[in-house]
């Protein structure tokens, strides 16, 4: 892991700045899209971190009724643990309709999911991860956080190559050059699949937590809320809900054992 020296503090806000340089890096960015992974990266976060915002990005997507789920799970978290709601601070939402512009994919576009010809589902869409640390990055450097939290996985996921650790890592160290900072990109979810996720959750927030993935968080990939299932809203079709869905199952079988 690379850092850069020289960091300055002047654009620390003004609670930083009252506390010592360990509160000071203390703070943490959220990626948060109001799914079931970013939610359990904002518990997470918010039982490591003195001081945790969030950011969520509006690029066009189909299921863009995620973003429709944060505000309340946001409050529902805060009401969940009183620590948790002491440390959370103020919600961001980026505009990135320009992705939709430029990527074709299934996310972004009225068409069928399915495998294209280089191999990867027709979901992915190229530099999205990309662009948002970037965009996260520009943020925290504003904010004054040192830690951006996302949700990418490598172990459960749809062979997205922006979700991988190489990728992640060499994401941190052009972000501190480029902004000269000591940025931490976090990815607690990166090498545990979806039922250890499940159990995360359940060691952060308790059952509470994990009700509150179930019923208000979103993944399916086109926007399907209607009836929820055992694991929460979707169409239970799609890659997003078939590995929310086959994760569930092998987490509450480890359970009745």
């Amino acid at each position: 892991m690379i850092y850069l020296l020289g960091r300055s503090t002047s654009n620390f806000p003004a609670w930083a700045r009252l506390c010592g340089d360990d509160m000071k890096h203390s703070g943490a960015l959220v990626l948060f899209s109001g799914g079931q992974d970013s939610t359990t990266c904002l518990a997470w976060a918010l039982d490591r971190f003195e001081h945790v915002e969030t950011v969520g990005f509006d690029y066009g997507q189909r299921h863009r009724v995620e973003l429709d789920c944060r505000e309340t799970l946001r409050n529902a978290m805060a009401d969940l643990n009183p620590a948790w709601g002491a440390r959370l601070g103020e919600d961001h939402t980026v505009e990135l309709g320009a992705i939709a512009q430029v990527a074709q994919s299934a996310l972004t576009q009225d068409v069928a999911i399915e495998m294209a010809e280089d191999g990867l589902p027709n979901t992915f869409v190229p530099g999205r991860n990309l662009i948002f640390l970037a965009f996260a990055a520009a943020l925290a450097y504003r904010r004054g956080l040192k830690h951006i939290v996302g949700g990418m996985c490598e172990t459960d996921f749809s062979g997205y190559p922006d979700c991988r650790d190489d990728t992640v890592k060499a994401m941190q160290v052009a972000l501190n050059l480029g902004m000269n900072q000591r940025f931490v990109l976090e990815t607690p979810l990166m090498w545990i699949d979806k039922a250890q996720t499940w159990r995360l959750a359940e060691t952060l927030g308790g059952h509470a937590l994990v009700d509150l993935i179930q019923q208000e968080t979103h993944t399916c990939y086109v926007g399907e809320r209607g009836a929820p299932h055992a694991w929460g809203h979707g169409c239970g079709v799609c890659p997003a809900c078939q590995l929310r869905a086959d994760g569930f199952a092998r987490y509450a079988a480890a359970k009745s054992v």
